[in-house]
Formats: structure tokens, C-alpha cells, sequence
């Protein structure tokens, strides 16, 4: 039974109303990037707990002689732009960053000389911590056509293993946190086997809840939606993951894909057939998706589409998302907008009693920063209903 805040801190005792009392804001980590380094004005960053500055590529750290560590911008320019508080994280890895986290995992050695690589930029940044986006550890990564899953097996045992020596490397005081797949299909290294090992020593998860349709897909959805986020989260949760050590994923950009005229004409456009994605062969872009971030120019070939998907587009009650079918010119949009996002908290982040949200990225929400509003504001509703947290009677 859910009862109201007030009344169950009155029905509790002061020890209990207390300790609930004094639990830690949701955390909301937001990536700033290379390709979009520029943030708000500090009086909108007031929910920011963590900031990942994305990327340091994997190989970086396989080299025992590395005293160098590039950073589009280095941790002590970071720091002002945010709260005095905000932790400052550096991201390592990112899409298609694999053969360096494969070579650092291999061995006992080789791992404990990544870790240590690890440990010593750190030192040497000032960072807090790290986020290691070694994405797709077991396969199914953007290699997956040139490069069976089935070679990768090790990598399933051996990625906890990675983990533990950097845990070990950095110590108990640094963060160590994770961004991993929000496809089901994709979870391939967090099963029930490893997701508790992995969960030991990481401080929080990163769900990538966006993507979830990209050019391995066949038909229409939702590629930050409701329904496949909460598909995401569950199955993290019973395969072990604390809910109060997940953030939810949200998406600072959008999506575009080509489809099938007819078949998507004739019904309904949720679930319709896409045009072939991607090189069945090769597993290599065929053009026929695309994507771009709110600070970016939108390209001249969809300027007319787009900005008709902005005055026309729904939501999907029953996928939980914004989209736009342009029958014209047979192109499927999917992106959150600012009610897309407030949705998200009660029906995901409060419903799951989740410990946090991330975005990818800050700067790609620029200039107008409409979508870090609408998570704020999300948040400021979750701290008032006692950071997020669930408490049933």
C-alpha cells in the first residue's frame, strides 16, 4: 500500500522518518562530449550530480609507459562550469571502442596494467572517478557481422574481472560506474551468472535506454520508449542489479529511419517495415537511418520532414513515445520531447524506484536546452516525493 510522504513519516518512527529523511537526491549524470564541449548557465545545472567528459579511447591505457592523458578538456576547466559539488567523471571507451578493452581484459596482466593506467590518470586529472563504456563486452557490437559472438565468449567472465582490478587500481573513494546495453538482445555479459559479480564492484549503471531501434531492426518503434525501458531496467533487476544503483538513459537527439510505403500506409504506422538497414553481410550502414542532436544543423534532405514531425508528431500511449510517420516521403521519426521525458519519471524512474538518470549529452541539448529542463523538472518532482525512493507499507 503507497501511502502519502507526510503521512508516512508521521506513522514512522524519528529514527526511520530520519534516515529516509536524510537519502541522497536522485543522481542525474550528464555526458559532455567532444563533439558538443559548451554547457548551460550554471543556474540550470542545479540537479547535476555526476559529469562524464566523453571520450578517453580504451587503447590509451594498454600502454605501460603512457604519462600523457588527452581530454578535450581537462577536469580543472570542467569544475567551474558546475556546482561545486558535481563530480567530475572521465568516460573511457564509447560505440565501436572494443579491441582496446579486449586486449586490457585478456590476462591478469594485462588487466591489472589497464587498471593501474586508469588509476594513475585519474590521480593525475583530478577526476573522481571513471565510466567505462566498453558497450557490448561478449559481442553484438558494431563488429558483430566481421566478428562472431562466439569468439568473444571469453570476454563474458572476463569483463567482471576488468572491472574488479580496476576497482582494486582506483580504491573504495573513487566512482566507478558502467554504461551498458538497453536491448535485452544485447545483454549478452550481464546474465544472471555475472551481473552480481559486476554489480560488486561498480557504484552505479548506466542504461543506455535509447538506440533501442537502430539498423538491426526490421520494423517502426520507439528508440528511447517507455515500454522498452521498462523491458531494459527489468531485466537488470532480476538478473541483480539494485534499482537504487541504476540511472535511466535519455536521449538528447533524435532518430530517423526509411520505410516501406505501402505496408506502413496501410495500417498503423507503430510497427510498420522499415527499408533494409543494414549490409546483411557486412552488418555496414546503408544509409537509410540518421540522427542529430538539438545543437545541430538538421540536414537539408529531412529539414521539411522534421519540422513537420515537430507540429504533427504523438505519443504512443501504448509504446510510451513521441513519433512521426511522414507518409510523403517514408520517414519514421522517433525522439523525446519535453513530455516524453516528464513521463518517464513516474511511470519508470518512481515506478522502478531507480537511483538516478543519465543523458547523453549536454551539450547536444544546446542552445535551448529544453529536454535538461524537462529532466530537472522531473527530478524536482522526485525530490519532493523523497528522492525517488519507494517506501511501501
Amino acid at each position: 500500500m503507497r501511502l502519502g510522504w507526510s503521512f508516512i513519516l508521521r506513522g514512522m518512527s524519528l529514527a526511520l522518518a530520519t534516515e529516509i529523511a536524510a537519502r541522497p537526491s536522485p543522481r542525474c549524470v550528464m555526458y559532455l562530449t567532444g563533439q558538443h564541449p559548451i554547457t548551460p548557465p550554471i543556474d540550470q545545472l542545479g540537479h547535476v550530480t555526476h559529469v562524464a567528459l566523453a571520450f578517453m579511447r580504451s587503447e590509451t591505457f594498454n600502454d605501460p609507459d603512457r604519462s600523457d592523458w588527452p581530454l578535450f578538456l581537462t577536469v580543472d576547466q570542467t569544475r567551474p562550469k558546475f556546482l561545486r559539488d558535481t563530480k567530475v567523471m572521465i568516460a573511457i571507451g564509447g560505440w565501436g571502442d572494443t579491441a582496446g578493452f579486449a586486449e586490457a581484459a585478456l590476462t591478469d596482466e594485462t588487466r591489472k596494467n589497464f587498471a593501474e593506467n586508469v588509476a594513475r590518470m585519474v590521480k593525475a586529472t583530478g577526476a573522481d572517478g571513471v565510466d567505462i563504456d566498453w558497450e557490448y563486452p561478449g559481442g553484438n557490437g558494431e563488429d558483430y557481422k566481421k566478428v562472431p559472438n562466439a569468439s568473444k565468449a571469453w570476454e563474458l567472465t572476463a569483463y567482471p574481472l576488468l572491472l574488479a582490478a580496476l576497482r582494486a587500481a582506483l580504491g573504495p573513494s573513487k566512482i566507478l560506474s558502467a554504461a551498458v546495453p538497453g536491448l535485452p538482445r544485447d545483454m549478452l555479459a550481464f546474465s544472471s551468472q555475472t551481473l552480481p559479480h559486476i554489480m560488486r564492484h561498480l557504484d552505479f549503471l548506466n542504461i543506455m535506454t535509447y538506440d533501442m531501434m537502430n539498423r538491426r531492426d526490421t520494423i517502426t518503434k520507439h528508440h528511447t520508449g517507455i515500454k522498452l525501458s521498462l523491458e531494459a531496467v527489468d531485466a537488470y533487476i532480476a538478473n541483480g542489479a539494485r534499482p537504487a544503483d541504476i540511472n535511466l538513459g535519455f536521449a538528447f537527439y533524435t532518430k530517423y529511419i526509411l520505410t516501406e510505403h505501402d505496408a506502413c500506409a496501410g495500417g498503423s504506422a507503430v510497427g510498420c517495415p522499415t527499408l533494409l538497414l543494414e549490409d546483411p553481410e557486412t552488418g555496414a550502414d546503408l544509409g537509410r537511418t540518421g540522427g542529430f542532436s538539438w545543437h545541430d544543423e538538421v540536414p537539408g534532405d529531412v529539414r521539411e520532414s522534421f519540422e513537420q514531425a515537430l507540429k504533427l508528431g504523438r505519443y504512443d500511449e501504448e509504446g510510451g513515445g513521441y513519433y512521426y510517420w511522414d507518409g510523403d516521403r517514408d520517414i519514421w521519426w522517433t525522439f523525446d520531447n519535453a513530455d516524453a521525458i516528464q513521463r518517464k519519471f513516474p511511470l519508470v524512474v518512481e515506478r522502478k524506484g531507480l537511483g538516478g538518470v543519465f543523458a547523453w549529452g549536454l551539450g547536444e541539448d544546446a542552445p535551448a536546452y529544453e529536454h535538461l529542463a524537462a529532466v530537472s523538472e522531473g527530478l524536482g518532482g522526485l525530490k519532493d516525493k523523497g528522492a525517488g525512493r519507494k517506501v511501501e507499507l
